[in-house]
């Protein structure tokens, strides 16, 4: 432990996989700014940027960044007046999320887990190779090994490595996004419901957020996101495509016509984390977009099709400007181990996805003949889950099935009678049908 002042600074290293924890005492006082940082609004570009610089080497994201108000403290004496696993859920919103979902009473014993999105097949064997191998080498830093990973996750997309942002799994370029590309003046629009985290970002930065309503068919109202950008005089619009948890989509149509109609400075960030899993051929991905040098950012995420959620890997690809400016707040604490998983993985990229996606639409076309068959209602789903029109408050199924051996999605309002279902092996299915049917019919 390290005392810096207000600080105190925890490292927790083992090579390149490193943890830390920064705690601040009661009478810290935080600054809105950090020391030598420049807030500027570049017109030319149409972006709200802030830069920290250090003679040395560009400051290094969150943890570099002490004093400001960032990701890691919002509110002056914050730890002071929460409590340890309230700050934890502060710093990684997805851990909020995670106890939010937390099975409450009795859990059974095999617990069947379809409550996270997560991807049961787990990381590609080929990745389970490569992570053993350099298990052993683990005790080193590897940031010479870098430029492989960002010319790896490039050439997959055939974009130039200039053109990535790794990050620490999605969510942590989608929260520099945010960080980034809204202010006082220029708020977080998206969409309710959908992904939290990104919104959960933005309020806790005390950036304005605009939620627009989804349509009657669950998409995204693109004209109405821009009409809240456009009246803002810009901002950052987020758009979670499939959506999540609806697994609805938005169609290639409405995002064309959202790029062609976003307002002087708008960012559009599309969240393309289950987009492998989608069959319609009216829905392409947004990174033709980036290529052409428009103001989109689009996020990718190795947690779902390809099962790494525990290795947290993730990307965010935009044009070189956008993405040097991302890039100045990257945490760079990618393991050596997770980004050895990632390029073995890619370079198997095309029969893994097609087998992956294959297996997964096959379980998921499964289901839905299931449900269709018995009067169920739900959303087309377009992603490795589905929303379950429970025709009562889904928080019955929430708190029961657990105790019967299947964990669910959380509640999302202002759905408050949708039950999101993550879609898990053909056993695990088994067992959900039994357990969901036996409470539907109470």
């Amino acid at each position: 432990m390290v005392d810096q002042g207000n600080t105190w600074v925890i490292p927790l290293g083992l090579g390149r996989v490193k943890f830390s924890f920064v705690f601040l005492s009661n009478t810290a006082q935080l600054d809105d700014s950090p020391v030598g940082a420049t807030h500027t609004e570049a017109k030319g570009s149409n972006v709200y940027s802030t830069r920290a610089h250090n003679p040395c080497r560009p400051a290094r994201g969150i943890m570099a960044r002490a004093g400001r108000r960032t990701l890691m403290s919002t509110r002056r004496g914050f730890f002071a007046q929460m409590g340890a696993a309230a700050a934890v859920a502060h710093v990684l919103p997805e851990a909020a999320y995670a106890q939010r979902a937390a099975v409450k009473g009795a859990i059974a014993k095999d617990m069947v887990w379809l409550n996270a999105n997560e991807n049961p097949a787990g990381p590609p064997a080929c990745s389970l190779d490569a992570m053993r191998a350099v298990l052993a080498a683990s005790g080193r830093y590897h940031y010479n090994e870098f430029g492989e990973i960002y010319a790896t996750m490039a050439k997959s997309e055939g974009l130039a490595p200039e053109q990535i942002v790794a990050g620490s799994g999605s969510s942590e370029v989608l929260h520099t996004a945010v960080d980034l590309f809204t202010s006082a003046t220029r708020p977080f629009i998206s969409v309710s419901p959908a992904y939290e985290g990104p919104r959960d970002v933005a309020r806790n930065l005390g950036r304005p957020v605009i939620l627009t309503k989804l349509r009657e068919d669950y998409t995204a109202d693109v004209r109405k996101m821009a009409e809240e950008a456009d009246k803002a005089h810009g901002g950052l619009i987020y758009l979670c495509n499939p959506n999540n948890p609806t697994s609805a989509v938005t169609n290639a149509q409405d995002v064309d016509w959202l790029v062609s109609h976003l307002p002087a400075n708008t960012i559009l960030l599309v969240d393309e984390a289950y987009l492998h899993f989608v069959e319609r051929p009216d829905v392409k991905s947004a990174l033709p977009y980036v290529m052409q040098g428009k103001n989109v950012i689009v996020v990718r995420t190795f947690s779902k099709i390809y099962g790494m959620a525990g290795l947290r890997v993730g990307f965010a690809a935009a044009r070189p400007d956008l993405a040097e400016q991302l890039g100045r707040m990257a945490l760079n604490v990618i393991s050596i181990v997770s980004a050895r998983a990632v390029v073995a993985a890619l370079a198997d990229r095309d029969n893994i996805l097609r087998e992956r996606k294959a297996a997964l639409v096959k379980t998921r076309r499964e289901l839905t003949a299931w449900l269709h068959d018995r009067g169920v209602k739900f959303i087309e789903p377009n992603a490795n889950f589905l929303m379950i029109d429970t025709g009562r408050s889904a928080r019955e199924f929430i708190t029961t099935m657990p105790t019967l051996g299947v964990a669910v999605g959380r509640p999302f309002p202002p759905l408050d009678n949708m039950l999101r279902v993550s879609i898990g092996t053909d056993a695990d299915m088994v067992k959900f049908r039994e357990v969901f049917w036996k409470v539907y019919k109470g």
